[in-house]
C-alpha cells in the first residue's frame, strides 16, 4: 500500500471537522494530520506540517478561505486545496480555482464527495462537486471568454478594487458582506460604491445589476438579489 496523503482541515466548526475527520478515518489513504479552525491558524499550521491536501472552508471568521488559499499555495505550491461551501455561486467557485484550489464541494453533499474530491486532485486532477448545476459549470468554461467581452470605457475608469467591489454589489451582496469578504470596513465599501456610480453614472442597484449583467460579469439567471 502507497504512502497515506496527509491531510489539513481548516474550518471554525469543530463538530464539522469532526465529521470530516470521522470519514476519513475510515479511509485508508488519507491521514488527518492537524486542524485549524481560522485562516490565520490555517496558514501557520499548513507552514508547520506542510500537508499533501487541505480542506478548506471558504467562510472563515477572520478571513476568506480564498485568501487562505492563496496564500498557502504562495508558500506550499506542491500542496492541493479543496474549497468546501455553502455557496454555488459562479463568482465564488471562479474566484477559488484562481486562488489555487483545484476541488470545489458544496458542504450539504460533503459526505458523499469528500473522498472522492482528494482522492482527484491528489493525483493532479480538477474536481468540480456534480451537486452545482450544469448551467454553474458551463458558466465557470466561460468565464474566461466573458473577461474578455469587458471594453467598456466606463468599467476601464475603475480601479481594480472598485471593479471587485461592482462585481459583488452586482452579485446582492450587502456592504457588510462585502466588508468581511475583502476585509475592509463597511464605509470604505460604501465609498467605494459611491465612486462606481458616480463614475458609471448609474443610480440605483438594478442599474448596476443591469449594467454588469451587459459587460458579462453575471449571470442574472444565477443572480439572487
Amino acid at each position: 500500500m502507497g504512502k497515506k496523503k496527509t491531510v489539513l482541515i481548516v474550518d471554525d466548526h469543530p463538530l464539522f471537522r469532526e465529521g470530516l475527520k470521522s470519514i476519513l478515518a475510515n479511509c485508508s489513504g488519507f491521514e488527518v494530520i492537524g486542524e485549524a479552525a481560522n485562516g490565520r491558524e490555517g496558514v501557520r499550521k499548513a507552514k508547520k506540517l506542510k500537508p499533501d491536501l487541505v480542506v478548506m472552508d471558504l467562510s472563515l471568521p477572520d478571513q476568506s478561505g480564498i485568501d487562505v488559499t492563496r496564500k498557502i499555495r504562495s508558500i506550499l505550491s506542491e500542496t492541493r486545496i479543496m474549497m468546501l461551501s455553502m455557496h454555488s455561486k459562479i463568482d465564488y467557485i471562479t474566484e477559488a480555482f484562481r486562488a489555487g484550489a483545484t476541488g470545489y464541494v458544496v458542504k450539504e453533499s460533503a459526505s458523499e464527495r469528500l473522498v472522492e474530491c482528494l482522492e482527484a486532485i491528489s493525483k493532479g486532477e480538477y474536481f468540480l462537486d456534480t451537486s452545482i448545476s450544469h448551467k454553474v459549470v458551463k458558466s465557470l468554461m466561460e468565464s474566461d471568454k466573458k473577461e474578455a467581452k469587458i471594453t467598456d470605457a466606463g468599467y476601464d475608469t475603475l480601479t481594480p478594487r472598485e471593479q471587485q467591489v461592482m462585481r459583488l454589489l452586482a452579485d446582492g451582496l450587502s456592504a457588510k458582506d462585502i466588508a468581511k469578504e475583502l476585509f475592509i470596513s463597511p464605509k470604505t465599501v460604501e465609498n467605494h460604491r459611491t465612486n462606481i456610480m458616480n463614475k458609471l453614472d448609474l443610480h440605483s442597484a438594478m442599474e448596476l445589476v443591469r449594467y454588469a449583467a451587459r459587460l458579462g460579469l453575471i449571470d442574472v439567471d444565477l443572480w439572487k438579489g
